[in-house]
């Protein structure tokens, strides 16, 4: 059905952030900083598809979509550095809103962040640009992959979309030591989209020829059965992490989204063991 390909896998985890930064950058809450720090990360990722790529095999369209995928992150975080000096909204409107506050109950005006308010933002949808190019390059690794067509791509999608989302929030979660009293509507929001993403992932690689053929025996996994198992166990493990992170989520205190990031770690690694050791027995 499908190869796991190790540069296909780089440019998964590369276009699902991307996107899943998307998700983020585009309610103008989070500081700039965390966008340079995910394009830096994604695109390097990006460039070492190209460069895996190169050793085990090329497929020139997803190679082609992968540079494409790095140039436009680059043209993305070049133009965000440029306009650093007008922050985004939600940042300099609570930034505002604390040094007033401040001001206000001791009468001494604290130094703040000053932002020019007449500069141009960093526009999010820059960050689709290289979600574009990257998309071409996963249809492509997915046709090349294996027969049917269809289920290799859609499984390559599912799983990009599912990489993305968990590494996303972990990383954010991260980002609230950096920017202190940033709303956890950004972190929630990437939580609950991983929930979404989650069932979909299990179900295309339910799909026969799929994992009910390992986990009937069908399909020797070479281990007795364990690793379709662990398949299993990855992903409902990685469901139950989730939910428990958006249940600490709800608590009040700061420490509860500490609690949530270090789950999230976790659930990196459920997460992962739920896309790839299934498309490594599938392959």
């Amino acid at each position: 059905m499908i190869r796991l390909d190790a540069a296909t896998v780089l440019l998964q985890w590369s276009v699902g952030g991307l996107f899943f930064l998307w998700v983020t950058t585009r309610r103008r809450e989070v500081g700039l900083g965390y966008g340079w720090l995910m394009r830096g990360v994604y695109g390097l990722m990006a460039v070492g598809s190209i460069l895996v790529a190169a050793r085990i095999g090329v497929v020139w369209v997803r190679e082609v979509a992968a540079a494409a995928t790095v140039v436009a992150t680059t043209v993305a975080l070049v133009v965000s550095v440029q306009r650093r000096g007008a922050g985004v909204a939600g940042q300099r409107e609570r930034v505002e809103r604390r040094s007033a506050r401040v001001a206000a109950m001791t009468g001494i005006d604290r130094d703040e962040q000053v932002f020019d308010r007449d500069a141009p933002e960093f526009p999010p949808v820059l960050d689709l640009v290289p979600v574009a190019f990257g998309l071409v390059g996963l249809v492509a690794a997915g046709i090349d992959a294996g027969s049917p067509a269809w289920l290799a791509v859609a499984r390559t999608l599912v799983g990009a979309a599912l990489l993305g989302a968990v590494s996303d929030a972990m990383l954010l979660g991260h980002w609230y030591l950096v920017q202190p009293g940033l709303a956890r509507g950004p972190l929630l929001e990437l939580v609950r989209l991983t929930t979404w993403v989650l069932p979909f992932s299990v179900a295309v690689m339910l799909i026969p020829t799929g994992m009910v053929s390992v986990l009937n025996g069908t399909i020797d996994d070479g281990y007795g059965g364990i690793l379709g198992w662990t398949w299993v166990v990855c992903a409902v493990t990685t469901l139950g992490l989730l939910l428990t992170t958006r249940a600490a989520l709800k608590e009040r205190q700061y420490s509860a989204v500490m609690a949530a990031t270090g789950l999230l770690y976790l659930a990196i690694l459920t997460a992962f063991g739920t896309d790839l050791v299934a498309r490594a027995l599938l392959a």
